[in-house]
């Protein structure tokens, strides 16, 4: 068994919670760390730790597996296109966007968003972007800017004929992509950054928040909502919404973008219809969704009508998730409450309501709504990841956990 100490280590260097990655996967990092160093044990290993900044940096990039693509959640990058345009044409010459990537990993996302706005039409003098990450190995293989199979996802990859040279080590993207970004080795939780306050008019951090606890899991938003200008957009990931909204943020009500603004920005900001980007289409990913009105009993319900097409059922989801997203949601339960009058229940109109409930404060209702949500389907990564922070804020701090674990599985087990 590892001792403590080494999760210590981890959660107070990097904010890491051990359980959301699993001990195994940091009891195979030490055992990897202790044979290259020939060290005499896990008490010998510990001293060598502390004695040296390399070997800490070492450990961190042994834990810490990258997983990303190019046009991840291809609809924020369409609807960056749009608010970029319109930000733009608000400064009207006075600077050039900024946009922040954290943790930029091996540059996908980065050079994802340098390509989306050129394609655009923006001129490159328009904007430039800031690529942080913790691990220098992942930031050198961004700066390299060659890419094999694994970053190229999806049916749609006329971006790459576009903008990558075929070599015989991968896809080298070219150097007018590559300029728009400045990448950089940094820790999101390095009070260094505060300097950079309000200085981004887009910040993405997507899929990070699962391997933190609570705690620092709202230190790092806070953070980020500081880096981004008071009329800024940040992007998170899918499933980490409600936070979001605990600290005075709302859905800017474009449909899976997963964009976000200060609450009284978000009426000026919101686009109906951003502009298209060519993009390579990843297979669909669940976006955070909307709750509905107080559950039904599970009971069977009876099929629709040969009058009521089968469609009506995706129509009717895409609407609570766009009435939930632009922050209608009296509408959005209203939806859901149909939704359960016509179809079977299932676990995504569940944890719309559980999200609804949980963004309204109203709590119990959220848990019982998260928990129908997981009866249905064991492993809605989203219901996992609410319901734990919901547990967590009611001091239930080993359910939380246990929910945070299965949560990170689901998300590793997907991306592979």
């Amino acid at each position: 068994m590892i001792e403590q100490r080494f999760f210590r280590f981890l959660q107070e260097r990097i904010g890491l919670d051990v359980e959301s990655v699993g001990a195994p996967m940091v009891e195979r990092a030490l055992r990897q760390r202790c044979a290259a160093l020939a060290a005499n044990g896990l008490d010998d290993y510990w001293v060598r730790l502390q004695q040296s900044a390399e070997e800490q940096q070492a450990l961190i990039e042994a834990v810490i597996v990258p997983e990303t693509w190019f046009f991840r959640y291809p609809e924020s990058f369409a609807a960056l296109v749009g608010l970029a345009h319109k930000r733009l044409a608000e400064l009207a010459g006075a600077r050039p966007l900024r946009i922040l990537s954290l943790p930029c990993s091996t540059g996908e996302e980065p050079y994802s968003i340098s390509m989306a706005l050129l394609d655009s039409g923006m001129s490159p003098s328009a904007f430039g972007i800031d690529g942080l990450d913790i691990s220098p190995i992942s930031v050198a293989k961004a700066q390299q800017a060659v890419y094999g199979r694994n970053s190229f996802r999806g049916s749609d990859l006329a971006f790459r004929q576009r903008h990558f040279t075929e070599r015989d080590e991968g896809h080298q993207l070219d150097e007018r992509v590559c300029q728009q970004v400045r990448l950089q080795v940094g820790n999101v939780l390095d009070p260094q950054l505060k300097r950079r306050e309000g200085q981004y008019d887009f910040v993405f951090c997507r899929n990070l928040l699962i391997y933190f606890d609570v705690p620092t899991q709202r230190r790092v938003f806070e953070v980020l909502k500081q880096l981004t200008h008071a009329q800024g957009v940040l992007f998170i990931g899918p499933a980490e919404g409600s936070l979001l909204a605990r600290l005075g943020m709302r859905p800017l009500g474009i449909a899976q973008s997963f964009a976000y603004v200060r609450q009284q920005e978000s009426a000026a900001l919101a686009v109906s219809k951003p502009l298209p980007v060519t993009r390579a289409q990843p297979a669909p990913l669940a976006a955070p969704r909307a709750p509905a009105p107080a559950p039904r009993p599970l009971r069977s319900v009876a099929a629709p009508s040969a009058a009521q097409p089968a469609q009506d059922k995706d129509d009717l989801l895409a609407a609570i998730a766009r009435q939930a997203n632009a922050g209608d949601s009296e509408q959005a339960r209203a939806n859901c409450a149909r939704y359960l009058q016509l179809f079977a229940p299932t676990a995504q109109v569940y944890y719309w309501l559980g999200l609804l409930s949980d963004t309204e404060g109203n709590s119990q209702d959220a848990l019982i709504h998260y928990r129908k949500a997981l009866y249905l389907e064991p492993q809605h990564p989203e219901a996992l990841i609410h319901l734990a922070a919901l547990l967590a804020s009611q001091g239930d701090i080993a359910g939380a956990r246990r929910l945070q674990e299965r949560a990170a599985r689901v998300g590793r087990e997907s991306e592979r």
